[in-house]
């Protein structure tokens, strides 16, 4: 199943969520008043809209997530490369890369995941 889309501004408060879950409403509330300067009922609107959409679940005030903070993360990368890389994966770590210096420890990293998508697909 595909990850749901999550905007800016409910992934932030998602982050909370996911920091803090699972955590009453009225807990949630005063954290969003707090870190994102929320009214009560801008954070009460954003969990209606995110159970409707199948990201939160709010059982008897008490709320946590229905997806992951890596699935989401994963979802709104495919969908930004999709959009703007047509989909290429070398495109977009050309593109990433171009202006950033990328450390030792970072290559070794992406050079063992290479490997174990190499060994993934040789046994598939």
């Amino acid at each position: 199943m595909e990850a749901p889309k999550v905007f800016e501004s409910e992934y932030r408060f998602c982050q909370i969520l996911w920091d803090h879950e699972p955590i009453r409403s009225k807990e949630l509330v005063a954290l969003c008043q707090e870190q994102l300067g929320w009214k009560p009922t801008t954070t009460y609107t954003v969990i209606k809209r995110l159970s409707e959409r199948g990201v939160v679940k709010n059982e008897g005030s008490i709320v946590s997530s229905l997806v992951s903070r890596e699935e989401v993360q994963a979802a709104q990368v495919d969908e930004m490369m999709e959009k703007t890389f047509g989909g290429s994966l070398p495109a977009f770590v050309a593109a990433f890369t171009r202006n950033r210096r990328v450390s030792r420890e970072e290559i070794d990293q992406v050079q063992a995941m290479i490997d174990r998508f190499r060994r993934e697909d040789d046994h598939a």
